[in-house]
């Protein structure tokens, strides 16, 4: 019984011409192709194109609106919460009375 034999260059050229032969002989037989079938797959291309295109400016529309929603509801909180009228300042010197009343005041406690 014979053992495997490595094959050489020239065998390997050959097998290699052979197949790329083969390969091409396979292209050249396919038949060409349905001009009717490949306008209609353009079409069903360009519908889902459309469609989707459409679903995204759906979905952008609706962000949108959601997005602007949520603006007016926080600019309706926020004008609840702002309050009627404002707090008056305190002048000065309301405001050193206050301040020596607790100074006055954490005098008293220490003693």
């Amino acid at each position: 019984m014979a053992g495997y034999k490595t094959p050489d260059f020239s065998e390997r050229a050959a097998a290699s011409r052979t197949a790329k032969q083969a390969a091409l002989e396979k292209l050249r037989n396919k038949p060409a192709a349905d001009p009717a079938m490949i306008a209609a797959r353009e079409a069903t291309q360009a519908a889902r194109k459309a469609a989707a295109a459409e679903r995204r400016a759906e979905r952008l529309k609706a962000a949108e609106a959601e997005k602007a929603a949520k603006l007016a509801e926080a600019e309706a909180a926020r004008a609840a919460q702002a309050p009627a009228a404002p707090k008056p300042q305190k002048t000065a010197e309301e405001l050193k009375a206050a301040r020596d009343a607790r100074y006055a005041a954490r005098k008293a406690r220490k003693r």
